[in-house]
C-alpha cells in the first residue's frame, strides 16, 4: 500500500459565480477520513469526519474563510494517518464537533496532530492530497 502525503496546497480558481469555501481534493488512491480545525473566537473548534473518495473533493467549510490559518487532519479507512502535522487538536471516532483543544483525553476525545494550512487570508482555498512519489 503506497504512503500518501499532502504535496500541494493552493488557491482554488474562483469564478465570479462560485462560493467561497474550504475544500479538500483527494488525488490519492484511498478513501480518506478528514477533520478540520478552525478558530472560533478565542478558542478552536474541530469538526469531522468527511469521507472523501479517490479523485473526489469535499467542502469542509461552506462560507468565506475568515482566518488565515486552518488545520487539517486525515486518515485512511484503516486509521493510518495520511495528513498529520504538529498542531494538537481533539477528534472523536465518530462524527464530531468539539470546542476547545485542551485536555482531549481527559474529556473523552482523541488527540490528533493537524497540519497548518496558510490560506494567505483568501476567502477560498483548496487542499490537494496526492500520493507520495515512490
Amino acid at each position: 500500500m503506497p504512503i500518501f502525503a499532502a504535496v500541494a496546497c493552493g488557491l482554488f480558481a474562483l469564478p465570479v459565480a462560485a462560493r467561497a469555501e474550504m475544500r479538500l481534493c483527494n488525488q490519492s488512491y484511498d478513501v480518506l477520513n478528514v477533520a478540520i480545525g478552525a478558530p472560533d473566537g478565542e478558542d478552536f473548534v474541530t469538526r469531522g469526519w468527511w469521507r472523501v473518495a479517490p479523485n473526489q473533493c469535499a467542502v469542509l467549510r461552506r462560507e468565506p474563510l475568515q482566518s488565515r490559518y486552518y488545520y487539517i487532519f486525515a486518515t485512511d479507512v484503516f486509521g493510518k494517518e495520511v495528513l498529520s502535522g504538529a498542531i494538537p487538536m481533539c477528534v472523536a471516532p465518530r462524527r464530531f464537533e468539539i470546542t476547545g483543544q485542551r485536555d482531549c483525553l481527559l474529556r473523552g476525545f482523541l488527540d490528533a496532530r493537524f497540519i497548518e494550512v496558510d490560506t494567505e487570508e483568501r476567502s477560498n482555498w483548496t487542499v490537494f492530497v496526492s500520493p507520495r512519489p515512490t
